[in-house]
């Protein structure tokens, strides 16, 4: 099995510290950032390849929301048969991350792809965990069509400007990197 190198292991500890520090506040407060799951996951998937640290990264968030809520007092209304649905949630942001890392280029176009695979892949996490938890969470018995429609437009903007705040910045950050030294950034996921 093939260990992960050293600038692997290194933003695998980032990213992980990251959805610690920030995974207890969900949209975030005035005191707290939001939640940083969404975006940590894709960045996982671009940079590192291995399922294993994608399943690292679910037992953590899992792990940190047992710790939540039995030590932190932060409530246990999401965790409900829908909870296990945070699982094709986050596999689509790591596999989008992995497709990415696959067809990067360093160019400004190449931004712009990306741009366009964080919208869809923060919007199918969204739909998928949204959704799991107003159809099979139990805490909706009559939904309907149009409640779900306005419980998404109250949702979705949060979701998705959390996710791709993270990740923006997280692109930011790779291509000033970039620019400063082209020859020693390049994805450890290829």
């Amino acid at each position: 099995m093939k260990l992960l190198s050293q600038r692997s292991a290194l933003i695998g500890f980032v990213l992980a510290a990251l959805m610690a520090a920030t995974r207890m506040h969900h949209f975030g407060t005035a005191l707290h950032l939001p939640d940083a799951s969404v975006a940590v996951f894709m960045l996982a998937g671009f940079f590192i390849a291995s399922p294993l640290f994608f399943a690292g990264l679910l037992l953590e968030a899992g792990a940190l929301d047992y710790v939540a809520i039995t030590h932190l007092g932060v409530s246990d209304w999401c965790v409900t048969p829908a909870y296990w649905f945070l699982i094709p949630t986050y596999a689509v942001l790591w596999l989008a991350g992995r497709y990415y890392a696959r067809i990067h280029q360093q160019s400004w176009r190449s931004l712009g792809v990306f741009s366009g695979i964080a919208f869809a892949a923060v919007s199918v996490a969204f739909f998928i965990s949204n959704g799991a938890f107003y159809w099979f969470s139990g805490r909706y018995p009559n939904v309907n069509v149009a409640e779900y429609v306005a419980r998404v437009a109250q949702y979705y903007p949060q979701y998705l400007t959390g996710g791709l705040l993270y990740l923006a910045c997280a692109a930011a950050l790779y291509a000033a990197l970039s620019v400063r030294s082209p020859v020693a950034v390049k994805t450890a996921g290829k």
